[in-house]
């Protein structure tokens, strides 16, 4: 009863379309059904069953082909195989004949070559090769030609490899202007008329450019030489314009092909090794600019002082506003004091105008003394950050210990460079001052001289007075 319960179910599910939902579903009309049902299965099993034996033969007529085929390229494989090894054979023969007439000709192949190969490397590297672009692209077609060896090479090729080495050495004694693409420090490229001197340099209308072998470009130096180097790039300039000129003109130029001047951008200015001395190095200068303050200030006032005594030195009656007519003036005061007195009180007077001479000569002194030491300093901290350096990075590159090396010396050369003028600026104001304090000294040593022998000729005659009344005295007795 289940069982018949279940296909009950199962045919109800199944029923066609063509019943109607509100048909009743009775035993006799599903048995119906799945008669039909049973029915059209068999017979679509018989058409794909038809079907599938249908393909099965077309798939072995197919497969048979496939085999006739294969079998027939598999003989032709052979075929081109046994063709393959006798043609192999032939080419090694004929190789070796080749190789046997060639004889010493491979000398050449091998001359050929290498020179071509030289020459690439040396052309691809010269400024010439702005000009010249297309050259690498034959030297390099030459060089593979020359390098398989399976045929003989052109008498052009041969010469046209002779003419680009002569046109190089030809192109060494040239001084050219043509137009060529330049970079500028900003990054930015444009055609530009530039000068090319034989094999060394190339330049614009006023600065020097460098070739880049690896972009084949014209670049212009970050750092351009001193002024007096490039106002020589203007004298040939004009010098070129004016073709009918035979006047010589100096130019200088880079015999190493443009290593040195790649050198500067490396090579610190001034401004920038001052920068290397820190904060030492700009207390060094500091010190060198007071000294050079002082120094000016002393030089116009000692000028001033000496030559207002020497015009007193002319007018001794007058007295004037300076160290010596204040001497006098002094001397004037005291005129009919002792000698003593007189000695005492213009050595007071001298006394007061030997400082103001010899002032401010001390911190000349001082600056000439401390400046080498703040140099020591600023090295010694130097060496310190150095060898810091390299503790955390290693000693792979020399480099990195040749620049903290050199940046730490910079302040002992500051220190020297200050300390050594001002000891001579010392020395020069010093010398000055001794001048005017001695040149004082012996106007007050000669004043008091004179002062002594006005004395001494007054006292002379009360003495001889005195000895005259006292001999008739002595007479009398």
């Amino acid at each position: 009863m289940k069982t018949l319960k279940a296909l009950i179910l199962g045919a109800s599910l199944i029923l066609p379309s063509a019943l109607s939902a509100n048909e009743p579903v009775t035993l006799d009309a599903l048995l119906e059904h799945i008669k039909k049902g049973s029915i059209e299965d068999q017979t679509q099993h018989k058409n794909r069953l038809a079907e599938f034996r249908k393909d099965r033969a077309e798939q072995q007529q197919q497969l048979k082909t496939l085999q006739q085929e294969k079998t027939q390229l598999d003989s032709i494989s052979k075929d081109y195989e046994q063709q393959y090894e006798k043609n192999s054979q032939q080419l090694d023969e004929l190789n070796e004949a080749l190789s046997l007439k060639l004889g010493s000709m491979k000398e050449l192949f091998g001359v050929l070559q290498q020179t071509a190969n030289e020459s690439r490397s040396q052309l691809s590297a010269s400024i010439t090769q702005v000009q010249y672009p297309e050259r690498d692209v034959f030297l390099e077609n030459f060089s593979e030609r020359m390098g398989k060896a399976t045929r003989l090479p052109d008498l052009q090729d041969i010469e046209r490899l002779w003419f680009e080495l002569q046109q190089e050495m030809t192109e060494s004694g040239k001084v050219v202007r043509f137009q060529a693409q330049v970079t500028d420090t900003s990054g930015e490229t444009q055609l530009t008329d530039v000068t090319r001197v034989g094999l060394f340099n190339v330049v614009s209308s006023e600065k020097y450019l460098q070739y880049i072998a690896e972009t084949g470009r014209l670049v212009e130096l970050p750092r351009q030489p001193q002024s007096r180097y490039l106002n020589a790039i203007a004298d040939l300039n004009t010098l070129i314009n004016n073709a009918d000129s035979t006047t010589p003109t100096t130019f200088s130029l880079d015999p190493t092909r443009g290593q040195l001047l790649s050198m500067l951008v490396n090579v610190p200015n001034l401004k920038e090794r001052i920068e290397q001395g820190g904060i030492v190095g700009y207390v060094i200068l500091a010190l060198g600019f007071l000294a050079l303050l002082v120094t000016l200030e002393r030089l116009i006032s000692l000028g001033l002082t000496g030559s207002s005594i020497r015009k007193q030195i002319k007018q001794p009656d007058t007295a004037g506003n300076n160290p010596l007519g204040r001497i006098l003036a002094s001397y004037e005061k005291n005129r009919s004091a002792d000698p003593e007195t007189l000695e005492l009180k213009i050595g007071k007077a001298l006394m007061k105008e030997v400082p103001a001479i010899q002032k401010r000569l001390t911190i000349l002194k001082v600056i000439a003394v401390i400046s080498p030491l703040l140099g020591l300093l600023g090295t010694v901290t130097g060496m310190i950050v150095t060898f810091q350096a390299l503790t955390l990075f290693g000693t792979g590159d020399p480099r990195l210990m040749a620049g903290g090396i050199s940046q730490a010396l910079v302040t002992t050369v500051l220190g020297l460079a200050v300390a050594i003028p001002t000891m001579l600026l010392h020395s020069l104001v010093s010398s000055k001052a001794k001048v005017l304090s001695q040149i004082l000294e012996e106007q007050a040593v000669g004043i008091i001289a004179e002062q002594a022998g006005k004395v001494q000729t007054v006292a002379e005659p009360k003495a001889k007075s005195s000895q005259t009344v006292n001999k008739p005295a002595e007479a009398m007795a």
